[in-house]
């Protein structure tokens, strides 16, 4: 396929990209096949793919000088340039130094030094002494103090770049008269190399700790002196080492390179020895020729030789450069009797006292390393052992006077005490040698200086602590400046200026250094607030953290760390950020120890005390004691000290001209001829390379103001030439060297370059005199076309003008009539245009009358408001045509008219409409009236002839019901025909047998009675009197549950009601109703004759059936317990006489099961007798149904609504059936 003709870079994890072909074109990715793998493929998306140079074996200087200007090609140019020892690359006006890990003697030459002086940026190969010129030439010209920064990881060759860098200027730029100045500024680095550099895992010589490198010069531009400013000493390494790693040099340059006699007065051996050494790595850096030196002596060399490192060697050097600053020799040997005193102080080791109240003690073993410590240091040696195992607090309010309390420390409190006097001896140690330095390299009158910031690096290691936060913090900042200065102040300057460069995107970390050093809730105050606790507490600080930033981009926890070593660590032991460089786990264990910086008042007296140390104190600006008054440690914030010191660095470096060099480390095992490109590759995104070359390629980075032009090159250009205005010289400058105009491009103030092109101009404009006449008469042509130009544009102008007079006099001729016009209809306009809206508005009369009309209640009202308005229009009118109205006054009149109509005319209408709506209104109430009647009277229809169909069929089913009962009655009669015979004996012998019973028991009375008279109240016997028969009694209570011969007709009726006892209830309605068969019999029998008081109770038909024992007997079977039947039969109630009346009346029963529950007796002219069981059993029949014969009789039972209707019909209530009478799970209201 045609795309893959050409060559393109493909990304790869370890080399960064690789040379390849495009194969396949994806909707999302590109199909890539690798150069030299025998068809091997990749795919990636589009914007990971790069176009490659057509000759792949290409170098150049500058990489915006490249045809395919991309991070790919920046990375192959950097490669075949380091594969070629050509370790300088630009990235327009950036330096891109990657380090060798060899010596590259003649690149560092006195001769490639001259070489470089005076050259203009790009005129030479990119050098760091390009660097350091352009910065001494910018300060010269502009006037401005210049800075150079000096960035990359550790082990990428910052040291070595501010090593280079100064050499550079004081070579170049010393003074005439000796130079021993220069030669001091140049003597620092190896004093600074030694008290604050150490081995690394990633670098044998890596600073640990950050300097900016003032060099001033006076008003001739000559070296007139320097000044150091150190930032955060790693003081953790002197007390300990991660393995692999080393203390710093000096410790061990004086172990390997003191002489013996100094030595054997401080006591020192081998680095196995000394606490402080033998936890990192105990050998040391020499040459072949001092390894057997020191072998002979027993101590053992890195396997590896380092080519700048020699412990014996840089002893030696170190000694001599503290003699040239000026150090004596008793100052040197307090210096080196210090560091004897650190190392030696590492060695006092602590047991408990055996008493917990007693603290600790220092063990035996230590008590030489007691004695040699405090012997170095110039202190008493119980005075010292009391420092270290104990410590004095005061009483809050005892005042100067108050009472001392002497607290005794554990032994694991001894340990730190001792470990943070360490320290804070060497780090005054390092403030001293800075100190002297800065006392051996005075200003006495500085115009500007070049300064040079030499600081670590990014880190990141599997265990990152407080010093890699710091370091971090700071190369935030940096990264912050660079883009800003970069980046955004080119852009910024761009679209200021006019050239209409498009706009680069880059990632902003203003949020992540606010997150670190924001006012209140930034890390380094709530570290601070935290280390002022009583108690401080690193998971309680780390709490805090994750409390106040939970939902910070920025900020996250260490199980989302991408290492696997962070991810078992708990949300209290760390945190994550997300830096400009990638996310580093910080483990907070030791962040508040590591953040302050005080000793408790017994350390802060002893190093008063100290006889050896007074050049230490005496050093520090704020060297006054403190008193510890509170009892505990005095608090000074390590991070806060920092971050003031940056801030004003950060201004310094604001107020300066700015260049950059970006080292770059090419791989982790610090060999040479060794390229790992996905290491670098990273490197230079994180350094902002990438972004860069996207700007300098689209932008200008060279630019200069007109006025500085003009100054700089007016010498060269003959007078004529050089009395031009600075804007046109540059023109017709340009324009005379026949540059092209894609490479500058004119500003508001200035004039920018292309990358490589201003070089170009300069080296032109400086050519031999031959070529400068040549340009000289060029720009002498193109002024002398430039003028004739102008005359020729200023004839032009003239006839134009001429040509515009004409015009303008035939332009006012017609510019007046038309005013005339426009006078006119200003006057008469809005007359004429008032009167045709009224025209308008008459037409609308006739639509309002004709509305008025349709009107039934308020017509004449309408009609009125018509004419009224009929006659308004009239008069408007006429004020207009008569001009008594005045113009202005024309649109309100008119306006109020027109609203006056359009108020009638709504009115009008709404009046109409609700006319309208209302008759609708009615005559679909009417309709609905009508349909809702004829809807009822269809719903009655049906309801009725539902009902007459129910009914129907309900007095069927009655009517089969009865035919069926009355067969099997039938049946039943011919079956029990014998059987009634026998019953007719049996009950006509019981009549015979009772009435004998009933004589002798009225004889037997008749005879007691006269017992009685004659015993004339005596006793008399009752056991002749006659009973029933014992045995007929207890057969009788046999066959009965309950025994309810003694119970009171209350207490059955009340059963009957309330009582839930199924078979109690039916045992007492038995007796209930046996009872009332009694009690209406006896009643019968004795009432009085003709006396009608007491009527029947039911009909005689009724009646007689209880005594026809032949019916009772064939009678239909019992009703079910819940069934409910209604019955009507004829009913003729007897009067007073016994003679039945003429009309006849109707009895209706309704029995609830067995037993009737309801009775009315209706008669035409009588008041109907509605009964109730329950409250008038006294007059209802006490017959059951089976006693009555209603089922037998023929159009006797009848419906429920039938008696339901009547019994309404004459008041009756509702019906409420008694517990008794009540299914299981069914309602009591009927």
């Amino acid at each position: 396929m045609d795309a893959g003709k050409g060559k393109v870079w493909a990304p790869d994890p370890a080399e960064g990209y690789k040379l390849g072909k495009v194969v396949d074109i994806g909707s999302e990715e590109i199909t890539v096949e690798i150069a030299g793998t025998n068809g091997k493929t990749v795919s990636a998306p589009y914007d990971r793919v790069y176009p490659a140079e057509a000759d792949e074996k290409k170098t150049v200087d500058d990489n915006c000088s490249l045809m395919h200007v991309n991070e790919a090609t920046l990375l192959h140019n950097v490669r075949l340039r380091y594969s070629k020892d050509l370790i300088y690359t630009y990235v327009a006006n950036i330096l891109i130094a990657v380090n060798p890990y060899k010596e590259l003697p003649e690149l560092y030459s006195i001769d490639t030094i001259k070489s470089y002086q005076g050259k203009s940026l790009g005129t030479l190969p990119p050098h760091v002494f390009a660097i350091a010129d352009k910065s001494f030439r910018d300060l010269r010209v502009l006037k401005q103090s210049q800075a150079i920064i000096v960035s990359g990881e550790s082990g990428a060759g910052k040291t070595e770049s501010t090593k280079y860098i100064l050499r550079y200027l004081c070579e170049s730029f010393s003074a005439q008269s000796g130079g021993k100045l220069e030669e001091r500024i140049l003597e620092a680095n190896p004093i600074l190399e030694a008290f604050g550099n150490a081995k690394t895992m990633r670098n044998n010589n890596s600073s640990r700790f950050g300097k900016f490198v003032e060099i001033h010069f006076t008003t001739k531009q000559q070296v007139a002196g320097g000044f150091i400013s150190h930032y955060l000493l790693e003081k953790s390494r002197i007390c300990m080492q991660s393995e692999g790693e080393r203390n710093y040099h000096i410790f061990y340059q004086m172990l390997a390179g003191a002489p013996d006699n100094l030595k054997e007065k401080f006591r020192l051996t081998s680095p196995a020895d000394f606490q402080y050494l033998s936890r990192g790595v105990t050998k040391f850096f020499a040459t072949k020729a001092n390894q057997k030196a020191l072998a002979s002596k027993g101590l053992q060399t890195v396997a590896s030789s380092d080519s700048i490192l020699d412990d014996v060697r840089d002893f030696k050097r170190t000694d001599t450069s503290l003699a040239h600053l000026g150090l004596s020799e008793e100052e040197k040997l307090l210096v080196y009797a210090t560091v004897a005193a650190v190392l030696h102080l590492g060695n006092i080791a602590f047991e408990d006292s055996g008493d917990a109240k007693d603290g600790c003690r220092i063990a035996k073993k230590s008590e030489q390393s007691l004695i040699l410590t405090s012997a170095l240091m110039g202190v008493n040696k119980d005075e010292m052992r009391d420092a270290l195992t104990c410590r004095v607090m005061q009483a809050a309010r005892g005042g100067v006077k108050g009472t001392v309390i002497r607290v005794n420390l554990k032994h694991y409190e001894a340990a730190s005490a001792r470990d943070a006097l360490a320290k804070s001896i060497y780090s005054k140690l390092f403030d001293f040698i800075v100190a002297k330095i800065n006392d051996g390299i005075p200003f006495t009158a500085s115009q500007y200086y070049i300064g040079i910031l030499d600081i670590a690096g990014f880190e990141y290691f599997t265990v990152n602590s407080f010093e890699q936060f710091c370091i971090n913090y700071c190369n935030e900042k940096l990264q912050q400046f660079f883009n800003e200065r970069i980046l955004k102040a080119e852009q910024q300057l761009y679209e200021k200026e006019g050239l209409g460069v498009s706009k680069i995107s880059y990632i902003d970390n203003q949020d992540c250094i606010d997150l670190i050093e924001m006012k209140g809730t930034g890390l380094l105050d709530l570290l601070d607030e935290e280390s002022k606790l009583p108690k401080p507490s690193s998971s309680n600080f780390t709490t805090v953290i994750h409390a106040k930033h939970k939902n910070h981009f920025r900020l996250a926890i260490p199980r989302k760390s991408k290492l696997k070593e962070h991810r078992d660590l708990r949300e209290e032991d760390g945190f994550l950020i997300r830096h400009f460089a990638g996310a580093v786990c910080y483990q907070t264990s030791q962040f508040i120890e590591k953040n302050n910086d005080a000793l408790h008042a017994s350390l802060e007296a002893l190093l008063q005390e100290s006889e050896n140390l007074k050049f230490l104190i005496q050093n520090e600006e704020n060297g006054n004691f403190q008193s510890a008054n509170q009892g505990k440690l005095s608090f000074i914030s390590v991070g806060s000290k920092f971050r003031t010191q940056l801030k004003q660095l950060m201004e310094k470096l604001g107020s300066t001209g700015t260049s950059f060099i970006r080292c770059i480390k090419p791989n982790m095992t610090q060999v040479d001829q060794r390229f790992e490109g996905g290491l670098v590759l990273n490197q230079l995104q994180c350094s902002g390379m990438t972004s860069v070359l996207q700007l300098m390629q689209q932008g200008y980075p060279s630019r200069t103001f007109f006025a500085d032009l003009y100054t700089m090159y007016k010498q060269y250009l003959p007078k004529g030439l050089s009395n031009l205005d600075p804007r046109l010289f540059c023109k017709a400058l340009f324009r005379a060297l026949g540059l092209n105009d894609t490479d500058y491009k004119f500003g508001m103030t200035r004039v920018f370059f292309k990358p490589g092109k201003f070089a170009e101009f300069d080296q032109m404009l400086k050519a031999d005199p031959e070529n400068l006449a040549k340009l000289v008469e060029k720009v002498k042509v193109w002024l002398l076309h430039a003028r004739w130009r102008k005359a020729q544009y200023g004839a032009w102008s003239v006839l134009k003008l001429k040509n515009k007079i004409a015009y303008r006099k035939a332009a006012l001729i017609k510019l007046q009539s038309h005013l005339r016009k426009h006078i006119a209809m200003k006057k008469y306009r809005p007359r004429i245009l008032g009167l045709k809206r009224i025209r308008m508005l008459e037409g609308q009369l006739d639509k309002m009358q004709a509305l008025a009309q349709e009107l039934k209640a308020d017509r004449e009202v309408g009609l009125t408001q018509v004419i009224t308005l009929k006659q308004n229009m009239d008069r408007i009118s006429k004020e207009i045509r008569n001009e008594k109205m005045k113009t202005a006054e024309i649109d309100p009149a008119i306006k109020s008219l027109m609203d006056s109509v359009q108020r009638t005319l709504d009115d009008l209408q709404k009046r109409v409409q609700a006319q309208k709506t209302k008759e609708e209104q009615e005559r679909i109430r009417k309709i609905q009236e009508e349909m809702e009647k004829e809807r009822k009277r269809r719903e009655e229809e049906i309801r009725q002839k539902k009902a007459e169909e129910e009914e129907r069929l309900q007095r069927i089913q009655l009517e089969e019901r009865r035919k069926i009962e009355e067969e099997r009655a039938r049946l039943m009669e011919q079956d029990n025909k014998k059987l009634a015979e026998k019953l007719q004996q049996e009950r006509l012998q019981r009549m015979e047998e009772q009435q004998a019973r009933d004589v002798q028991a009225e004889q037997e009375e008749r005879d007691r009675a006269l017992a009685v008279r004659l015993a004339n109240g005596g006793a008399v016997d009752d056991t002749s009197s006659l009973s029933r028969s014992g045995s007929v009694m207890k057969q009788n209570q046999a066959n009965k549950k309950y025994d309810l011969a003694k119970w009171k007709y209350a207490e059955l009726r009340d059963s009957i009601n309330t009582s839930c006892d199924l078979e109690l209830l039916e045992a007492c309605r038995e007796e209930f109703h046996r009872r009332l068969k009694v009690y209406h019999a006896w009643k019968a029998k004795n009432k009085k004759p003709n006396d009608g008081s007491d009527g029947p109770r039911a009909p005689n038909s009724v009646t007689d059936s209880m005594h026809d024992e032949m019916a009772r007997l064939a009678g239909a079977p019992k009703n079910q317990p819940n069934e409910q039947r209604y019955f009507r039969i004829p009913f003729v109630r007897p009067t007073s006489n016994g003679v039945s009346p003429a009309k006849k009346g109707f009895w209706y029963a309704h029995f609830d099961g067995a037993w009737i529950a309801r009775q009315m007796e209706i008669y035409p002219d009588k008041q109907p007798v509605l009964l109730t069981a329950g409250k008038d059993d006294m007059n209802m029949c006490e017959l059951s149904l089976e006693d009555t014969g209603l089922t037998q009789k023929r159009g006797a039972q009848i419906l429920e609504s039938d008696f339901q209707e009547e019994w309404t019909k004459y008041g009756g209530g509702d019906y409420i059936r008694t517990q008794a009478r009540q299914p299981a799970g069914r309602p009591a209201k009927l």
